[in-house]
């Protein structure tokens, strides 16, 4: 499959990342949220990000924590045939661990641009300006990546959440 197709199963799969990203919105906790498919179309791994600082963990990103997930329940053959949906573009730490997890695909909604726009300069999301398909580009292994989709549907969660005092 070509950079940039998106076929009916991945609007499905984007749809319920967003769909989990207001769960985790609702729990008081960063809009995020990740999820990892095998080759099958089955849902292998879950997360929505986990990292509210300042108390918590920074490095509990949904996708991060999505892949560690499906790194620990499938072989390496499977994860090269599997992809990760995210709510948002993958930041850099977490496009780094999908790389390392060796997940073939990523399918993202919300820009890491378009993020920027909705969260500022708020010290909880110091946005990195670095795509995703920057950080795989760097690497031996092919990432296969598409996105921006249905931004403003992802960007919804993001509203309002922001807002400093």
């Amino acid at each position: 499959m070509p950079d940039e197709a998106l076929n009916d199963q991945d609007l499905l799969h984007l749809q319920h990342c967003i769909a989990l990203s207001r769960q985790v919105r609702d729990s008081g906790k960063h809009p995020f949220a990740a999820i990892v498919v095998d080759a099958a179309g089955q849902i292998v791994a879950e997360a929505g990000n986990d990292s509210l600082p300042p108390e918590g963990d920074p490095t509990r990103h949904a996708e991060l924590v999505a892949a560690g997930m499906a790194a620990r329940r499938l072989s390496p053959e499977a994860l090269a045939g599997a992809t990760l949906y995210s709510s948002a573009e993958p930041c850099a730490m977490c496009a780094g661990a999908i790389y390392w997890c060796g997940i073939g695909r990523v399918v993202y909604a919300l820009s890491e641009h378009k993020l920027l726009g909705l969260t500022g300069d708020h010290p909880e999301n110091p946005t990195f300006a670095l795509p995703c398909r920057e950080v795989f580009a760097r690497g031996q292994r092919r990432v296969e990546v598409a996105g921006p989709f249905l931004e403003d549907e992802a960007a919804a969660p993001h509203v309002g959440f922001w807002q400093q005092p």
